[in-house]
């Protein structure tokens, strides 16, 4: 049995970092990451054998917990018919259909196989549809790895972007502006100064990238009247709030309705799928209708299609939502009411089956707000969480997820952990 040390230095011989995405790594809390090795419900196993309570849940996806046994003979009864075709299926056809009604702002989407392709591609699409170059985004929002989205706000307000990520040329950062999430302000005078150059707005309407920060109904609904008085398009990216804040994500909650939405992470039951989507009029500038090109080779993979259609249909039942937001509530609950006890500064927050834990004595409102948080202290209560078999995501800058799986004994084994981490924190 191989150790996850042993594992991590061999992987760094043949995979940059020794991981396939950077938070992976444990850069941002030390140590080594566990290499996981089985999942089931509520728990994954690393590759010593160790058992944690998994609050990651692939980053969003597994919110009926790991290996549902109906998404498992899902995906099962489709596998003896072929793993991909390049061609158009039937249940490319039912999924849409599924999504449209649960959406009903996505009058047509397509499938792509990861979140960052639907960002982009919905971006290009939006610069195609107004014939603008402008976007605008928001800091902390984490909208993938396309080159006009690795942006940070420049030195004023009005300023251009300026790269995050070597290989991002300023040339194409200069057409990205960033603002300060949930700042009404200054989003009312970017629109003033250039509102007619703005092909798109894209926001995390609750965003979990910064750790769970919930977008103010006030700014969104700014967001929307700036939008359509100026003609540029409003995106919602719900790659990671879709289906996990509410049945029909965020826009549902806030009663906003986007001009284009990107989704991913549930709609794919834990298989790499990811869609966009919106208006008919904007959508129909796609290829092969119109003249914004984009394609897939594995988009609406069979696989994927199964084991995200069988997932939507097990969240529509009754009662669904209700019981995950109430399991959410009372981990976050508490987890601030064991901080409290033990004097520590700390505050959590949870929609749907999301949540947020920060050490500050404040829920944070902005990328500014979770910054000033105490990083240290979230540190040495994740390695202590980890070590008593409780995994939370390994950066003060993650949102984490509950699933349909955790159950009241999984949470009071969370909060039993949480109490000695807290106590040891203030020792």
């Amino acid at each position: 049995m191989p150790s996850n040390q042993a594992l991590f230095e061999r992987a760094q011989r043949v995979i940059p970092g020794g991981v396939n995405s950077p938070v992976r790594a444990f850069r941002s809390v030390g140590g080594t990451p566990r290499f996981i090795a089985r999942a089931n419900g509520p728990y994954f196993w690393d590759a010593e054998g160790t058992r944690y309570i998994d609050y990651i849940g692939s980053w969003g996806p597994m919110i009926l917990g790991h290996v549902h046994p109906e998404v498992l003979e899902a995906v099962q009864r489709v596998l003896a018919d072929g793993f991909s075709f390049g061609a158009p299926t039937e249940a490319e056809i039912e999924i849409a259909e599924e999504i449209r009604k649960l959406v009903p702002s996505m009058e047509q989407l397509r499938f792509v196989s990861s979140g960052t392709e639907a960002t982009m591609s919905a971006l290009r699409l939006a610069r195609g549809f107004t014939d603008r170059s402008r976007i605008v985004k928001f800091e902390g929002c984490y909208h993938g790895h396309a080159d006009s989205l690795l942006v940070k706000a420049g030195s004023g307000l009005l300023t251009f972007g300026n790269p995050t990520s070597a290989g991002v040329p300023p040339d194409i950062a200069k057409h990205t502006t960033v603002l300060e999430y949930n700042n009404s302000e200054a989003l009312e005078a970017a629109f003033a100064a250039f509102g007619r150059e703005i092909a798109a707005v894209i926001v995390e309407p609750v965003a979990g990238n910064m750790n769970l920060v919930r977008g103010n109904p006030a700014f969104l609904q700014t967001l929307r009247r700036l939008c359509t008085e100026y003609g540029a398009v409003l995106i919602f990216d719900e790659v990671m709030c879709g289906f996990r804040v509410a049945l029909g994500g965020a826009q549902a909650l806030y009663g906003i309705e986007p001009d284009l939405t990107c989704l991913g992470k549930v709609i794919g039951g834990g298989m790499p799928a990811a869609a966009f989507g919106g208006r008919r009029d904007i959508m129909a500038h796609l290829a092969p209708e119109g003249a914004v090109y984009q394609a897939g080779t594995l988009s609406g993979n069979p696989i994927a299609v199964a084991a995200g259609m069988k997932t939507l249909q097990l969240i529509q039942a009754p009662g669904f939502y209700e019981q995950l937001s109430a399991k959410t509530a009372r981990l976050a609950n508490g987890l601030s009411a064991a901080a409290r006890a033990a004097g520590v500064a700390f505050s959590a927050d949870a929609l749907g089956g999301m949540f947020g834990i920060y050490f500050t004595a404040q829920v944070p409102a902005s990328f500014a707000d979770v910054s000033r948080s105490d990083i240290a202290a979230f540190n040495a209560f994740f390695h202590r969480m980890l070590d008593a078999g409780v995994h939370f995501a390994p950066s003060a800058y993650e949102a984490g997820f509950v699933s349909s799986a955790h159950d009241d004994a999984v949470i009071d084994a969370t909060l039993d952990a949480a109490r000695g981490a807290f106590a040891a924190l203030a020792a």
